[in-house]
């Protein structure tokens, strides 16, 4: 191989290595996969686009996005139902060695929920500066004062679930401006 050919493949290789986390599964990339197609079913709905998938050995427990709008509950996040959802599944509410794929850094509520679920895995897309409880303004996933501590991957296929988030927001705004009557 030419130095020029080694050097071109060498930038694809760490370019696709920079792409995923240290960590980052072909699974975890799946789920987040259909998180993101639920987060969009969210965006349809006039709710938040966050989707949620909770998953252990390649089998779906449990996901939803979330529904706070719809069902006039403040804990409607996809975090949430997912673990509702998946505790049904296996009958009980210890997720012990399941992972979940969110679309976006978990708030505080949603972060306490996973710690007390046992999940052992965080994956997430997009960081949240304004809630983020997992690396941005919070660890609460790691914190040695919790009695449980999970494994948090973030940032997986990081640019379409913010991308999804700015465009929905975008649009709200813009919505809000029209909606205005001018006197």
């Amino acid at each position: 191989m030419s130095d020029r050919a080694s050097h071109a493949w060498r930038r694809r290789v760490r370019a696709r290595i920079l792409a995923l986390p240290r960590g980052t599964t072909h699974e975890d990339q799946q789920m987040m996969a259909r998180a993101i197609e639920l987060a969009h079913q969210a965006a349809a709905r006039g709710e938040v686009p966050v989707g949620a998938v909770i998953y252990k050995d390649g089998v779906i427990l449990g996901e939803a996005s979330n529904d706070r709008e719809a069902s006039s509950d403040p804990t409607g996040h996809a975090e949430v139902v997912a673990l509702r959802r998946a505790a049904i599944t296996v009958g009980g509410w210890r997720l012990n060695e399941c992972s979940i794929a969110v679309t976006l850094e978990p708030c505080p509520m949603c972060a306490g929920a996973l710690v007390n679920a046992r999940i052992a895995r965080l994956v997430y897309g997009a960081r949240d500066p304004k809630a983020g409880a997992v690396d941005t303004l919070y660890d609460l996933c790691r914190d040695v004062r919790l009695n449980h501590r999970m494994t948090v991957i973030g940032g997986v296929m990081a640019q379409p679930c913010a991308q999804l988030l700015t465009q929905f927001f975008r649009a709200r705004r813009a919505a809000k401006r029209g909606a205005q009557v001018i006197p």
